[in-house]
């Protein structure tokens, strides 16, 4: 399974296009504006187009993704905005980050088998220096309903149970199921279900 979602970024990333488009994401944005820049360490980062904007702000980048093609855009975008990123081809589960480094870790729309979730959150939390925040915002089960993004397989989308649960450690500061207004490139347009998180690791 992991060599077919490996083959179905690469493909979906290898056009000339953006397919997400190049301004980060709408909520990371709002979020990571309220933080002084640190480490961020960046999960399923796909293009580069959140990596970028939390270098532009000052901050020391991570990102990490299973797909190569990924990679390509990534530095592409990197270098046309004129901003440092480090970019890890990886798969998550298998990636180990440095434990207490990080000042935020990052998961947007990043959708994983039931299995490998408790793996990469975890890894995610333990990243995190003591005070560190996670930002992640998800498409929530009621996303199957629409044609705005995200999976189609209702079992790799999340209910606030799923969040909850693997998160449970953290110091809850936003956690809320919305219908929102996407507008992200080709592949993200239209009302969505999405669940919105930001919790810190306890000081």
């Amino acid at each position: 399974m992991k060599d077919q979602w490996k083959e179905h970024w690469n493909d979906r990333y290898s056009n000339d296009e953006f397919i997400y488009g190049k301004e980060p994401n709408k909520f990371f944005e709002e979020e990571l504006n309220k933080l002084n820049p640190g480490k961020i360490l960046m999960l399923g980062e796909g293009e580069g187009r959140n990596a970028v904007y939390a270098a532009s702000l000052g901050w020391s980048v991570d990102a990490v993704d299973q797909s190569e093609a990924g990679k390509v855009k990534a530095m592409q975008l990197s270098s046309e905005r004129k901003v440092k990123i480090n970019y890890y081809v990886e798969y998550l589960y298998s990636y180990t980050p440095e434990q207490n480094h990080y000042d935020a870790a990052v998961f947007i729309f990043l959708h994983l088998e039931e299995r490998l979730r408790s793996i990469v959150f975890k890894k995610a939390i333990d990243s995190l220096k003591p005070g560190g925040k996670i930002i992640l915002e998800v498409f929530e089960k009621d996303q199957i309903k629409y044609d705005s993004g995200g999976p189609k397989d209702e079992e790799l989308l999340y209910s606030l149970e799923d969040i909850s649960e693997e998160l449970i450690e953290l110091n809850f500061e936003k956690f809320s199921k919305e219908i929102v207004i996407l507008d992200e490139g080709k592949y993200h347009q239209g009302k969505a279900s999405v669940i919105r998180f930001v919790g810190e690791k306890h000081k």
